[in-house]
């Protein structure tokens, strides 16, 4: 730590410079270096214990929990910090689980989390990254409410709404789903200055046509998983109007065969269209040039309509717009594995569809370090605003991280 130290100290005095007083910015800077120093977990009791001199408890608990510092102001100066460095090609958003043994802390209840991969007693976390092959950071953060948080819903918990209050959830906060919490964090993203042409989210997020939508919307391409389960035409199918018995008001246009299921459309395509692409070196020692296995599959992409109620709502009659359709389907497999569809243009290379739905490995790569190195899943707090506050502090720890990476040698950047 003692070599980083005057880069730390100038990297907090730039993300922390909106904090209205100095106890602010003191106790901010000594809680991010308390999440940097190597130790067990990064929740307040063990890191004062470590920071010596500067580790008082009450305060940093005072600091992360109650200070009235904005969360947002904080994620804003981090992604102008960050927008340089990582040079951003997409916007990714995604969720991860906070596990939780009580019931006591904001926004906890039984749902399903990747990170457990089951439905259990955890938090939800939806973020925004800016992301590059090279580089990324997480810049904002949503804590996901659910129904049973939410006094106006039908599916409120009586105990749950009850703890609103002692949890310092604001005044008409209610649930709204994951996608549109994606889509609030790139529209106040944006409104900091930081354009990005592209989101890139799983199926969690591609299967909701709306979220599509919203993104084409805001004038945004996307590259997002989606399951089989989602619906298309093939490119060529055109509508056709239906004979009129000249009663009535004229039934609109449609296409004449049923969508098809994108797994089924794949397969009608046949093992054969499948190309072999390389889109990124991996961790695991190879015999290329760089030392590394390069990462290898092969993929259909496919002209084809998505489908569904939404989008036809939003052609009001007209066709439904073409988007690429990517499949990828292993040498090893009978059918195709993962799907993705994407607004980019028709002339988009495959090498770069692939590179672009693959580089979604970013956001799995900046949720292992921030919580096996920053605890970010380490919060004790039971609050709305420690919560935000300490994923953002986590956040800020990760891209200094990031940046002494990208300007040291390994040997340099050891843990303190």
């Amino acid at each position: 730590m003692a070599a980083v130290r005057c880069d730390l100290e100038d990297f907090a005095a730039e993300v922390f410079g909106s904090f209205a007083r100095a106890d602010q910015r003191r106790w901010g800077g000594v809680y991010l270096r308390g999440l940097l120093l190597s130790g067990g977990r990064k929740s307040v009791e063990p890191m004062a214990a470590r920071l010596g001199g500067d580790g008082n408890r009450q305060a940093l608990a005072h600091f992360i929990t109650t200070s009235p510092w904005d969360a947002a102001h904080v994620r804003a100066r981090l992604a102008w910090r960050m927008q340089p460095v990582v040079e951003p090609a997409a916007f990714i958003v995604d969720d991860t689980g906070f596990l939780k043994d009580g019931d006591a802390s904001a926004c906890v209840a039984r749902q399903y989390t990747g990170t457990a991969g089951k439905v259990t007693n955890c938090q939800a976390g939806v973020s925004l990254h800016l992301a590059s092959d090279g580089a990324s950071a997480a810049v904002n953060w949503r804590l996901f409410l659910p129904e049973s948080w939410d006094p106006a819903s039908p599916k409120a918990d009586p105990a749950k709404v009850a703890r609103r209050e002692r949890c310092g959830i604001p005044d008409g906060t209610g649930h709204v789903e994951k996608w549109q919490l994606a889509l609030d964090m790139i529209d106040e993203t944006r409104s900091w200055g930081i354009e990005v042409p592209l989101a890139v989210a799983d199926g969690g997020y591609g299967d909701a046509a709306v979220f599509r939508l919203g993104l084409e919307e805001r004038g945004l391409h996307y590259v997002v998983g989606i399951s089989t389960t989602v619906t298309a035409h093939p490119e060529d199918a055109r509508l056709e109007a239906p004979s009129c018995n000249g009663r009535g008001r004229r039934p609109l246009p449609a296409y004449p065969e049923p969508a098809r299921r994108v797994k089924d459309l794949v397969i009608a395509a046949g093992r054969q269209s499948a190309r072999p692409v390389q889109w990124r070196e991996g961790s695991r020692p190879g015999t290329g040039r760089s030392g590394f296995k390069r990462m290898y599959s092969r993929f259909v992409a496919l002209r084809v309509r998505p489908a569904g109620r939404e989008i036809r709502k939003a052609c009001d009659g007209a066709e439904l717009p073409a988007r690429w359709l990517l499949a990828e389907w292993p040498a090893d497999q009978d059918e195709p594995v993962q799907f993705w569809l994407s607004s980019l243009p028709a002339d988009t290379p495959l090498t770069t569809l692939v590179r672009l739905a693959k580089l979604r490995w970013r956001i799995e790569h900046d949720y292992r370090e921030m919580k096996q190195a920053l605890g970010l899943a380490h919060f004790e707090g039971r609050t709305w605003n420690g919560w935000h506050h300490h994923v953002t502090l986590v956040s800020a720890a990760h891209a200094f991280c990031t940046l002494q990476r990208m300007t040291r040698s390994p040997k340099e950047t050891a843990p303190a």
